[in-house]
């Protein structure tokens, strides 16, 4: 079992690349959940596919319910189901959106069980790729507990390192268990390509490989069209074809 998290500031296209990295995975004869931790949730579009309730929902479902079941409901047993009734089931791989982020209500408790029940669903699977934000939320809050690999996307500029390196010490201040953190240089051009990889040898950054800018990413993208549409030849799908082999896929 592998836990993959994939974050990143807004705009460096965090998203696109974990789409990509989850075509190229669920090619390899492995059992893998895709989990969407953005509160943009964004992931299902990438991806082309459409998604109806949230984890989100069900645990608002749960708040709302805590005073309403029966003393001997078991709670986690009920809102396993819940979360097993949101889980969207592809002919690769399943899919799971966290969904909007907690409102003003308590939501330790249902966290809480949430902890649990996505301790036992990742065990079911070999790979788990999880598009988070840039903060880390659902790591901070223990809800996901063990990372192995910490993917950090950044754009093609001195800034977005800058941010990769703010993410490392915030993974670290945290205390969070990842046991490894690399770093992706996303829309890479052949002009600052050699730029980003020394400023990356001089923060002590591992940069794991850049992804070339792709007009025909950027055209999807544009388009609203799913990434799994794009060709083979696509320079950014080729790109992290080569990453994933680097991590061992």
């Amino acid at each position: 079992m592998k836990v993959i998290a994939i974050t990143g500031k807004g705009g460096t296209g965090k998203t696109a690349v974990a789409g990509m990295l989850i075509r190229h995975i669920s090619k390899k004869n492995k059992t893998l959940l895709a989990i969407d931790a953005d509160p943009d949730s964004n992931l299902p579009d990438v991806l082309g596919v459409k998604v109806e309730k949230t984890i989100g929902d069900m645990r608002e479902f749960m708040l709302q319910q805590r005073d309403k079941l029966p003393p001997d409901t078991n709670k986690e047993s009920l809102l396993e189901s819940k979360v097993y009734e949101v889980l969207c089931e592809m002919p690769r791989y399943d899919l799971l959106v966290m969904g909007r982020p907690e409102g003003s209500g308590c939501y330790c408790f249902a966290n809480n069980l949430l902890r649990g029940i996505m301790d036992k669903i990742l065990k079911n699977y070999d790979v788990t790729i999880i598009d988070t934000a840039a903060g880390l939320e659902h790591l901070s809050r223990r809800i996901i507990r063990d990372v192995d690999e910490l993917l950090v996307v950044t754009d093609g500029s001195r800034r977005g390192l800058q941010t990769a390196q703010r993410i490392r010490e915030l993974a670290k201040s945290l205390d969070l268990k990842v046991k490894q953190m690399h770093v992706i240089a996303n829309k890479v051009t052949p002009q600052n390509q050699a730029q980003i990889e020394e400023y990356a040898r001089e923060l002590k950054m591992d940069l794991v490989g850049v992804v070339p800018f792709d007009e025909m990413l950027a055209e999807f993208d544009l388009e609203g069209r799913p990434l799994a549409e794009l060709p083979e030849d696509s320079r950014a799908i080729i790109a992290t074809a080569e990453i994933a082999k680097k991590m061992g896929f």
